[in-house]
């Protein structure tokens, strides 16, 4: 057996990935990709606000060929999902992002490369086969900003992404339990106060000034991206950082209907916060977004197994939305609409893993 058919046989549900992850990697690791901030109300709230909708599906309609591709910037999509930002990649894998953007180019999606993850910004982007999108915290002023967009135009980056909800470093109280400190925060106090001082001007100041396609991730209301999109923004990324800022926030699929309506074409969306199966993809298409990212999910994959862990979640997702596709009686993408969704009443307590209701069932063999 090869070693692709070997990893297909040991994991033939997301689930499954949870508890080779965990295996994998120290206490202090674990914690740190899976929690979120004080007491991790957005954290559930993020799956609850997925758990609240229920499909309407169509029926008697032909399906034997579903298409769940979609378009990025000239580039062709298995899915429409993104491989989200994530910070200290290496903590879960050796390779780190270098694995991210190879698995993430060889099966046809966008990966976003965050500034506090390795390798650098030119490395990740020499092994990248497929878009790729480069993701900042700032942490200078405007000549270091514009001085890091010019890297990532030069290493030929398909777009620049800005994060704007961390003007402040949380208290995620999983890491201060264990007194753990990423290697990256330390010594990082005075250049994390450039984050804090960031404002519109210098959104609108970079945008003048750097051609890459521009994304801002983190915004949470109608107000903020009206805002965006009347400064030109190109992606509007809602996201909440997956639970791990602001305590007590809505969920983003709550938040995503007030963005679409606010933002009335002007820009692209894209949502991330607690998306773990094809149906909670399908739920954001329908409701309005573009494309939707993941995050913990992929990386679970990466934990358990590197760059083919990742490489193989995406496969599995690819057959959830496939199926759901044909279930609802859609072909295409663009076909769903609000209409094929309807209120729904949560079923359990929603967290982290609510979405995997078999972690446990007579024991994981990844």
């Amino acid at each position: 057996m090869s070693g692709t058919e070997d990893l297909r046989e040991r994991f033939q549900a997301l689930h499954e990935f949870i508890p080779a992850a965990e295996r994998a990697l120290s206490p202090e690791i674990w914690h740190y990709l899976v929690g979120g901030t004080e007491t991790e109300t957005t954290v559930a709230r993020n799956r609850a606000a997925l758990d609240a909708l229920a499909f309407r599906p169509r029926v008697l309609r032909d399906v034997s060929r579903v298409d769940p591709s979609t378009r990025f910037l000239g580039h062709r999509l298995r899915l429409p999902l993104m491989l989200a930002p994530v910070g200290s990649l290496e903590s879960f894998h050796p390779e780190a992002g270098a694995a991210v953007a190879r698995a993430a180019g060889r099966f046809g999606v966008p990966f976003l490369l965050s500034s506090v993850s390795r390798p650098g910004l030119e490395e990740a982007a020499s092994v990248a086969t497929g878009p790729k999108i480069f993701q900042l915290y700032v942490r200078g002023d405007r000549a270091w900003v514009e001085a890091i967009g010019e890297r990532a135009r030069a290493a030929g980056y398909d777009a620049f992404c800005f994060t704007v909800d961390t003007a402040h470093y949380s208290r995620r109280e999983r890491d201060i339990a264990l007194r753990f400190v990423k290697p990256w925060r330390v010594g990082a106090e005075e250049g994390m106060r450039h984050q804090a001082a960031l404002t519109w001007d210098d959104i609108a100041h970079f945008r003048a000034r750097n051609p890459l396609p521009l994304i801002l991730k983190g915004i949470a209301t109608a107000e903020d991206a009206a805002r965006a999109a009347s400064l030109g923004v190109d992606y509007i990324y809602v996201s909440n950082h997956g639970g791990r800022q602001l305590d007590h926030g809505r969920g983003a699929m709550e938040i995503l209907p007030e963005v679409v309506a606010a933002v009335r074409g002007r820009a692209r969306i894209i949502i991330d916060g607690g998306f773990c199966r094809g149906t909670d993809i399908l739920k954001a298409i329908a409701l309005g977004a573009d494309y939707v990212a993941i995050g913990r999910l992929y990386c679970y994959g990466l934990a358990a197994a590197g760059e083919a862990g990742v490489e193989r979640v995406l496969e599995l997702l690819e057959d959830e939305v496939r199926i759901a596709m044909g279930l609802l009686g859609v072909t295409r993408l663009d076909e769903l609409d609000p209409t094929f969704l309807a209120p729904a009443q949560p079923l359990g307590r929603p967290h982290v893993w609510s979405a995997f209701p078999l972690l446990g069932f007579r024991g994981e063999r990844g």
